[in-house]
């Protein structure tokens, strides 16, 4: 039985806790959280979140891209979310590599050239936090008037720490 045959099995007893209640679409504190895919990092409880509270975007090591910066003005914009926090985690597998190895590793297992790709690795977490807090500040999508914090997610303690960029 594969995985997902399982999830659809454990969806029965979400459904059963979820009830009918209808959430609206817009999220109800009004913020978006651009975090790491990482399956260590659970960011609604461990920020006090409920279905419906944050628009929570996920990529490999939460970086900012144009991907996600799409998301956001659709966020802003269209859902009234008027702040972002960046959230990034220690232990993060985007410290552990470079461009150039990533690169020639998927040349070797997949035969396709992807040096011409950036995979956003970094190898200073603070730094990179404020990267990205940086890009948003100046991105002419995100308006002045939105709040844009910085935090680091501990992954052995659950401490968040928040990074002053």
């Amino acid at each position: 039985m594969s995985y997902f045959e399982n999830f659809i099995k454990a969806n029965q007893a979400y459904i059963d806790r979820h009830g009918t209640a209808h959430l609206p679409i817009k999220p109800k504190t009004k913020v978006a959280i651009i975090t790491c895919m990482d399956a260590r990092l659970h960011v609604a409880p461990a920020l006090g979140l409920d279905l419906g509270d944050a628009h929570i975007l996920r990529n490999a090591g939460g970086r900012v891209t144009e991907d996600m910066i799409r998301s956001l003005v659709i966020s802003e914009q269209l859902l009234g979310t008027h702040e972002i926090v960046v959230l990034h985690h220690t232990d993060c597998g985007m410290l552990t590599f470079k461009n150039e190895e990533l690169a020639d590793f998927v040349e070797s297992k997949l035969h396709q050239n992807v040096h011409d790709q950036d995979f956003l690795p970094f190898s200073d977490l603070e730094a990179s936090v404020c990267e990205d807090v940086n890009l948003l500040r100046d991105s002419p999508l995100i308006p002045d008037d939105i709040v844009i914090s910085g935090a680091i997610y501990d992954v052995d303690s659950g401490h968040i720490s928040a990074v002053e960029c």
